[in-house]
């Protein structure tokens, strides 16, 4: 059914680490042909409603260059205000991330997550979570140097990915194409220990019953397995 691969198959997928020469962490993943430039920055500057909570906190900043796409768009900032759906996807992303920070280890400091797609494919959002823990676990690794700090701040290493149902047939990782013509859109967040932090799917004009759900969930699982497994290796090396 697909060209390049089967339908549980994940699309290559790579994490580059260090990146960025100014970043506390930085990480450009690449999902197939959808690449994301990750950046993660420390500030000793929380939000005031957080001050004297003794615990910190982490977010997350999301866009796509302008010609990330077959046809150049607007900076968001030329317009003067970011569309619902960057709002959305970073909101996303800083509630995934930071599911699995211990805050009150982090103590009152705050990382932010920038992710800037430089090329989309489909999955821009679960390859920024996906590559953003890598830059967010590097940022702490340097934070905990810095300041040894014996404990741990990371709970779990945590991994996204989308899956959907094409001609009634699950479907693992969807490009831009697949996704386009999916009847279920699903995307996927979940810990190594299988624990889920989010999920979200949508029936595009169909519905969809308990086994189908579970046909893309399983793949989820495996593929969430999968990326976590790279995440891994490449911090290692």
């Amino acid at each position: 059914m697909r060209k390049d691969r089967k339908f549980n198959e994940m699309r290559k997928i790579s994490f580059e680490k260090n990146v960025n020469i100014h970043a506390d962490g930085s990480c450009l993943v690449k999902f197939g042909n959808t690449h994301v430039l990750c950046l993660a920055t420390i500030d000793e500057k929380i939000p005031h409603w957080m001050k004297n909570s003794g615990k910190g906190w982490v977010t997350a900043e999301y866009g796509m260059i302008p010609r990330s796409t077959n046809t150049r768009m607007d900076r968001e900032a030329a317009r003067g205000k970011q569309s619902g759906r960057t709002q959305e996807i970073q909101r996303l992303i800083g509630r995934s991330l930071r599911s699995i920070v211990d805050l009150e280890s982090l103590g009152e400091r705050q990382i932010k997550i920038d992710c800037d797609v430089l090329q989309a494919d489909g999955g821009t959002r679960t390859a920024s979570i996906s590559g953003g823990f890598v830059a967010l676990h590097l940022a702490i690794e340097k934070l905990k140097k810095n300041y040894n700090i014996q404990k741990p701040i990371i709970k779990n290493f945590i991994g996204a990915v989308s899956a959907g149902l094409i001609d009634n047939k699950p479907m693992l990782d969807l490009n831009y194409e697949e996704d386009s013509k999916a009847q279920v859109d699903a995307n996927f967040v979940i810990c190594e220990t299988g624990e889920i932090s989010e999920i979200q799917v949508t029936g595009e004009e169909h519905f969809f019953d308990e086994k189908q759900y579970y046909d893309i969930y399983n793949l989820a699982k495996l593929g969430v397995n999968q990326i976590i497994e790279i995440q891994k290796n490449s911090l290692l090396n």
